[in-house]
């Protein structure tokens, strides 16, 4: 797997409009695991490229009545397969972390990567999941010197009482052997 302006190579790319500018695209510095299903504890279909596409039906499922309208995106979804669809490229602001704070630090979307799991705070995660999240972010270590190890967190370490996510269900540990 590599980086090439900004993308990862040999996988989807699925662009969305739910970017900017980042105000320091050299400024790179924190991971941000999320966890998206839709509708909610749903998996394998394309409702959640639908909702960071801004094409998301509210009359396909009750629940996307309250969700349709939102601007959101992550850099990157992997799939309960794997299977990875970039839809930000790197050095652009992706809009996942909203109101957020790390290390005293707001508007943690300037400064981070958002990686969405397929995937619920209850459902256990997939090893194809692990494996390929391992696989990113090694890469993106190596090619965004300001992330480290110590710089991988869930959106409830930015967001506390306001999100839970990745939740009780993802396996820190096992992530950190396969970063080994």
């Amino acid at each position: 797997m590599k980086i090439n302006q900004h993308w990862l190579t040999d996988i989807s790319r699925i662009p969305t409009p739910n970017f900017d500018k980042r105000s320091d695209p050299e400024d790179i510095s924190l991971l941000v695991i999320h966890c998206i299903s839709l509708p909610p504890g749903e998996f394998g279909n394309h409702y959640i490229d639908q909702l960071f596409c801004n094409q998301l039906d509210p009359d396909q499922h009750p629940y996307f009545k309250v969700v349709y309208q939102l601007t959101v995106s992550a850099h990157l979804l992997i799939k309960r397969d794997g299977n990875c669809i970039q839809y930000v490229p790197f050095d652009k602001r992706a809009w996942h972390a909203g109101n957020s704070a790390f290390e005293g630090r707001e508007r943690c979307n300037d400064f981070s990567i958002g990686i969405e799991l397929e995937g619920t705070e209850l459902v256990e995660y997939t090893d194809q999941q692990y494996r390929q999240l391992a696989a990113v972010i090694k890469t993106l270590l190596e090619a965004y010197p300001k992330l480290s190890a110590q710089r991988i967190i869930g959106h409830s370490d930015i967001a506390p009482g306001r999100k839970t996510d990745p939740g009780a269900s993802f396996d820190w540990q096992k992530l950190s052997r396969l970063l080994r």
